[in-house]
């Protein structure tokens, strides 16, 4: 997923062969208007790269975001962001 039109455009043409045996797909949309489509299955497992709303440079779309994300994956789902080496685990906040 990337807010890119331009990104999603690349990575269709460069990933054609895992789109078209479904292991990856691409969606033109910002993370924080993110919602699964009727039978994709929640993720366990979320990378962000270059992510605003993630990375703290938009902290009011980033609660957005983690809303989004919580309800796209599973309870035991884990998001790295990058901003170092290695990559930054975040919690997934979920309610007790």
């Amino acid at each position: 997923m990337d807010r890119s039109a331009t990104a999603i455009r690349q990575l269709e043409a460069r990933s054609a062969e895992h789109i078209a045996s479904g292991r990856l797909s691409a969606r033109h949309v910002a993370i924080e208007d993110f919602t699964l489509d009727d039978g994709d299955e929640p993720f366990d497992l979320v990378v962000a790269f270059r992510v605003g709303a993630l990375d703290g440079r938009h902290p009011r779309a980033g609660e957005a975001a983690l809303a989004r994300i919580v309800a796209a994956t599973r309870p035991h789902a884990r998001l790295f962001i990058d901003g170092g080496s290695p990559l930054r685990e975040v919690p997934v906040p979920r309610s007790a």
